[in-house]
């Protein structure tokens, strides 16, 4: 696959189950050689986007180009080119760490000459060494989570499709598995990777997010963030339970959220003058404040992109 072209190109990918449209007319190009995100809220359909890419499911509509193979035409020849980490534990528990990197070393059909030497690799690599004659069911979350991803990348897949890995993990083993990410892209690898979590979201080097199978915005953490369509204010007040409640439904206001004793406040980016609008509205309800314009984060993006509850479509 030529360098300049995207590892994965999809136009126009559409999945229904029924009645329920899970993923609607998406188009997406992913760069190779870098760590792209989905960011959405539960049911936004960003797994079964990532299904729809590693072949286990057909499109409804559109197409997908995955590495040059075009799916799912190609599924099965692009199978051994493709690593795919579930957010639920896939591996055998009854098993111990190297008899399960033994059996899938069997699956991918790498060569009985350089097994022993990649296991032992992955085994070193992923902080396993120690682990390796246990039984994986009794491993800890973030052991479990740094197994899942050596035997996903045991045959040392061009492309990494990882749907909300760290899930059930602590903060401490969420950094290191980002830290082998970074790895796994340095050295070529793509990453599609799939969380709701906006720390998460703000370590990819692109990232698209997803609200009820529709696309919603599409860029860099950065370009997101600079360019959110919401004015974003943060507002003091001594008593921000009651001017909570006067913000959350006054015209033209997307959200409300407590920090503290401070409130963050999206609204309208048409409102002029958007501080003196927050402020005449809690004054008129008899609770005053100050409003001050600040940076936006990730989570204003997520906020502004999907205003409405998702439907439950996986």
């Amino acid at each position: 696959m030529p360098a300049d072209e995207p590892a994965i190109q999809v136009r126009g990918l559409t999945r229904r189950f029924g009645p329920v449209t899970a993923v609607d007319g998406v188009d997406l190009d992913v760069p190779p050689a870098g760590i792209y995100g989905f960011l959405g809220p539960n049911g936004s359909g960003k797994t079964t986007t990532i299904r729809m890419l590693c072949g286990l499911l057909r499109p409804s509509a559109g197409s997908a180009v995955v590495l040059g193979h075009e799916l799912p035409r190609d599924a099965e020849r692009l199978r051994p080119r493709i690593g795919y980490m579930t957010q639920r534990f896939a591996l055998y528990e009854d098993l111990s760490v190297l008899s399960n990197l033994e059996f899938l070393a069997e699956i991918y059909q790498i060569p009985t000459s350089t097994r022993r030497e990649r296991i032992d690799a992955q085994v070193a690599d992923f902080g396993l060494a120690e682990r390796a004659g246990q039984a994986a069911g009794t491993l800890s979350g973030g052991q479990k989570q740094r197994l899942a991803l050596a035997a996903a990348t045991l045959h040392r897949p061009e492309l990494l499709l990882l749907d909300e890995p760290t899930s059930a993990v602590d903060p401490r083993s969420r950094r290191e598995f980002w830290e082998f990410l970074f790895e796994l892209a340095d050295v070529g690898t793509t990453i599609l990777v799939s969380t709701h979590f906006m720390d998460e979201a703000e370590r990819c080097h692109q990232l698209a997010i997803l609200d009820r199978g529709v696309l919603a915005a599409v860029g860099t953490p950065r370009d997101l963030m600079d360019g959110v369509e919401a004015a974003v204010l943060e507002v003091e007040t001594e008593a921000p339970r009651r001017a909570h409640a006067v913000l959350e439904h006054h015209a033209g206001v997307h959200s409300v959220a407590q920090l503290g004793t401070r409130l963050h406040v999206l609204l309208e980016p048409t409102i002029s003058a958007p501080e003196r609008h927050v402020e005449d509205a809690l004054s008129a309800a008899g609770t005053p404040g100050r409003a001050r314009r600040v940076p936006a984060t990730l989570e204003d993006v997520f906020v502004a992109s999907t205003r409405q509850p998702s439907e439950d479509a996986a």
